[in-house]
């Protein structure tokens, strides 16, 4: 059943190419740079009983694997220009590419269209010589077709070859062709038979930038926290006539016209938004670029480390992060990430084979891909990097023979819930939680598996100095309070205020006398040096006390009138003066434990 079913639809398809008449036809062949960029204005008129709702496009034989792009297009009654859906197809009884394209209403009998087809072809200008020196001009062969290769019978066609120069070596002269300048016209041509061929072959000067990306791969790696890291690695080849004999530095630099094929530098465009941009190799940093910020782009200069000859290649990185608001939107739960499948590298740009990787959030699921064009899907890949569990999902396609043309968007539609947008500060928190949690056990316990009694003893030997420490300090306290309570009495004469802070200084310095005194043993039993020092601490402390309380009874007899007032104080600065010696030892005792 399925075999006759495409059976039936080659026998349509044949008809249909039968029952159409190409009225005229319009050919014009750009050969101006290295890509073949050919375009047609065609006439269709409709000569069968019935209405056709599509036509047949056929490829020459020889430039079939060479077809990176074919656009059609229909002119309406205002020439506004509406693009055509073009399907591959195949041809009873023919072989050969062949395309079906399907019109935007059914043409009616003896009804015409004007369609516009455009064509874009690689890798056909073929270096002649293949080989050339560094003061040499660059030649190129194209060979093709005189005629518009075509399925339907053709009243008249004419051709027009646009070249890259006016120095031409030969060309192909069928039906006596008209040349000016850099331009052949051949024809008009009348009544040409379907599938009618005539070798066209051209061989003139082109010195245009024969550059190819032979390996490009794009990486795309999106966070919703507001950010689109965008990189490509660049493999890049001059498929011209290859140098032949050493190069030259100084006459390249001295002579305008040494290495004319050559490619010194070229101009990437970069999307408007682009920031922190980046152009760099295996060594490092390239400081050779120029970034220039354009309103509606940023132009980005490359020059590569040395200029890039037939044969030649080089390798590069370029990267730019871009804001996610520009190319991500979301309804709820639904995202939709709209970006170019392949963007400018350079101008007639040739990618001979393209990777592109997306990477996506965490999370993300059922995942829809929109292209324009036919692209290679590989298996999706994990990919894994800061704060990761399970890995981002990253969507993986290929495609080959790419040009300018292609440079369209892709959109790729995708579920994610946001509450996962939490799990990464979580992780950041339980991290230091469990770091922080960790420090304490570790510092609390001790995990030592054998005692150390010389540690051990040097840690005891610590808490009884801090202890004697705190004593002596609040010691010396008892004879600050006691010297208010005598001064105290000198003011109101009342001689229960002394003896009150005199018994109490007794019974306090009682109490911390014999608690160091206890210490101080400790000290001892425990083969310190210290106890040596507490014991002079002691003996200073007795001192001090001795001082104070003659302070005391001189106080008494002032207040009793048994000693004149000059006296008493010039007393009781002396007692001071030593007072004060004595407890600055102490300290300096105290600052040696």
């Amino acid at each position: 059943m399925a075999g006759l079913l495409c059976r039936l639809l080659l026998c349509l398809v044949a008809g249909a190419a039968a029952d159409l008449l190409l009225e005229e036809a319009r050919r014009s062949v750009d050969l101006s740079t290295h890509l073949a960029k050919v375009s047609a204005e065609l006439s269709l008129a409709n000569a069968a009983g019935t209405a056709a709702s599509s036509f047949l496009l056929a490829l020459e034989p020889g430039l079939e694997p060479r077809l990176a792009y074919l656009g059609v297009q229909v002119k309406g009654e205002e020439e506004e220009e509406n693009a055509l859906e073009v399907r591959e197809t195949k041809v009873k009884g023919k072989s050969g590419k062949f395309f079906s394209v399907k019109l935007p209403s059914p043409l009616a009998p003896g009804a015409k269209v004007r369609v516009s087809v455009e064509m874009v072809f690689t890798h056909v200008l073929q270096p002649y010589p293949t080989h050339i020196t560094q003061s040499e001009k660059q030649f190129v062969v194209f060979e093709g077709n005189h005629y518009f290769y075509s399925p339907y019978f053709t009243k008249t066609q004419t051709t027009r070859v646009k070249l890259a120069s006016r120095n031409v070596e030969s060309y192909t002269k069928l039906g006596n062709p008209s040349r000016t300048e850099d331009t052949i016209e051949y024809g008009p041509f009348k009544d040409i038979p379907p599938y009618s061929q005539d070798a066209l072959k051209v061989h003139y000067e082109n010195n245009s930038p024969f550059l190819t990306i032979t390996s490009m791969t794009r990486v795309i790696e999106v966070s919703h926290w507001g950010n689109i890291a965008v990189e490509e690695t660049v493999d890049l080849k001059h498929t011209g006539a290859v140098l032949k004999g050493p190069f030259s530095r100084y006459d390249y630099q001295r002579q305008p016209d040494s290495g004319i094929s050559s490619v010194k530098s070229f101009k990437t465009i970069l999307p408007a938004a682009a920031q922190d941009v980046y152009y760099r190799d295996e060594i490092g940093n390239i400081s050779t670029s120029h970034l220039l910020v354009l309103d509606d782009s940023v132009e980005m200069e490359i020059r590569p480390r040395f200029p890039l000859f037939g044969g030649w290649k080089t390798h590069y990185i370029i990267g730019y992060n871009l804001p996610s608001y520009e190319y991500l939107y979301n309804l709820g739960d639904q995202y939709a990430l709209k970006m170019r499948f392949v963007d400018h590298v350079f101008d007639e740009q040739v990618i001979d084979s393209l990777t592109v990787k997306i990477v996506l959030p965490e999370g993300a699921k059922n995942i829809h891909v929109d292209s324009p064009y036919e692209i290679s899907r590989a298996s999706d890949e994990l990919h894994y990097t800061y704060l990761d569990t399970f890995g981002r999902p990253v969507i993986v396609a290929h495609k080959s023979n790419l040009v300018e043309q292609h440079i369209q968007d892709i959109v790729v539609h995708y579920t994610f819930n946001k509450i996962l947008m939490l799990q990464e500060p979580l992780l950041v928190v339980g991290a230091f939680y469990i770091l922080f949690f960790t420090v304490i056990v570790y510092v609390r316990l001790d995990f030592s598996i054998t005692k150390d009694p010389a540690a051990e003893a040097r840690m005891k030997v610590a808490c009884i100095t801090e202890q004697v420490l705190t004593l002596v300090n609040k010691r010396l306290g008892l004879y600050r309070h006691f010297d208010e309570a005598v001064n105290k009495y000198k003011q109101s004469r009342d001689i229960s205020t002394l003896n009150s802070g005199k018994k109490s200084l007794e019974t306090e310095h009682k109490a911390l006398t014999n608690e160091i005194a206890s210490l101080q043993s400790k000290l001892k039993t425990e083969g310190s040096d210290l106890c040596d020092k507490v014991s002079e601490v002691q003996k200073l402390d007795g001192q001090v006390k001795e001082l104070v309380l003659k302070s005391s009874v001189e106080a008494e007899r002032l207040v009793a009138g048994k000693l004149k007032k000059d006296t008493y104080i010039e007393n009781e600065k002396m007692h001071s003066s030593k007072r004060q010696d004595l407890v600055t030892r102490i300290d300096n005792i105290l600052d040696a434990l």
